[in-house]
């Protein structure tokens, strides 16, 4: 039984895989995007979110856990300076896993994972917005703005000539 193992351990020493982690964190920092194993990618999205959510908050305390874990002065550098800003109202899920099928070599399964807010394609908040201007200026501006401004202009004169009268 499987019992409290939440960790994959990927067929390697303890060691090897924090090493391994570290400098896949790293080049998914460096490179916004990265291709590897499906087994890889969910572990490595394990490992590299917490280290995002460390870096909204720029402190030296924050800097220090965060290179304690990827080892590379330039990867926490960019990380706290270029990331952090981009995705400080996110509350969570920095990264995207999209499965690409088999390799050709040893037919296995191939991922590409990604920092959401770097990835113009899957960005859905333009369409919506164009959507919504799109559907208000169709229906509304040849119907409605003809009767409110014939209504507006025969209140605002009447008050006025019952001012001029009295």
């Amino acid at each position: 039984m499987r019992h409290g193992k939440k960790i994959n351990h990927l067929g390697r020493k303890t060691a090897h895989r924090k090493s391994m982690l570290a400098n896949m964190a790293c080049s998914l920092i460096e490179h916004k995007r990265i291709n590897t194993t499906v087994a890889k990618a969910k572990a490595l999205k394990v490992f590299v979110e917490p280290l995002v959510t460390k870096s909204k908050e720029d402190t030296t305390h924050n800097r220090r856990i965060v290179f304690s874990k990827l080892r590379q002065k330039e990867a926490v550098a960019e990380l706290f300076r270029e990331v952090a800003p981009k995705v400080g109202d996110r509350p969570g899920g920095y990264t995207r896993v999209i499965k690409l099928g088999n390799r050709l070599g040893d037919n296995a399964d191939m991922a590409l994972i990604e920092l959401v807010d770097y990835n113009e394609t899957y960005n859905l908040t333009k369409p919506e917005k164009k959507k919504s201007t799109r559907r208000a200026g169709k229906k509304k501006p040849s119907e409605a703005a003809a009767p409110k401004a014939e209504t507006k202009t025969e209140e605002k004169s009447s008050p006025k000539e019952d001012k001029k009268e009295d």
